[in-house]
């Protein structure tokens, strides 16, 4: 059976479980921007792509997803354990690997800060905020349940 590509672009577009998904990311990425805007009095481009932070974009997405195809499809169908663990690993890897990542990235840039105080060795700074705290994480599994039950349900 040959899909008509108009038909596929309208299927996509009218799908909900990925609308609650990219929907939910933004929000979370909205509400570090503006957090970023009130704390910082400034506005940063590189805020709409950054990592970490307040909520958890990664986290917001996923639990979006997860809730709505656990909504569309039904909490006892195999579509929704796989995306429900899928959730569970990225947020897990959100607020464990990558936060760690983050702390050794604080860590070395101190000992690049200490050699270039006595003009050794010159340096670039690493990314310090890369992953998530628990709370962080917490937050935007909530952010993205809340999006995911309005963008489906409605």
């Amino acid at each position: 059976m040959q899909i008509q590509e108009t038909d596929f672009i309208r299927e996509v577009l009218e799908n909900r479980i990925i609308w609650a998904s990219f929907f939910s990311w933004g929000a979370a990425q909205g509400i570090k921007i503006a957090s970023g805007i009130i704390k910082e009095k400034r506005f940063d481009f590189k805020w709409l792509l950054s990592t970490g932070g307040m909520p958890s974009a990664h986290s917001a997405g996923v639990s979006a997803l997860a809730a709505a195809v656990g909504l569309y499809s039904g909490f006892n169908t195999v579509v929704f354990a796989i995306t429900a663990i899928f959730a569970l690993i990225i947020m897990f890897d959100a607020q464990g690997v990558r936060r760690m990542t983050g702390r050794q990235a604080e860590a070395l840039n101190k000992i690049m800060e200490d050699i270039y105080v006595k003009h050794q060795v010159k340096h670039e700074r690493l990314i310090e905020l890369i992953g998530h705290t628990p709370v962080e994480v917490f937050m935007g599994a909530f952010l993205g349940i809340m999006v995911a039950v309005l963008v489906v349900t409605l």
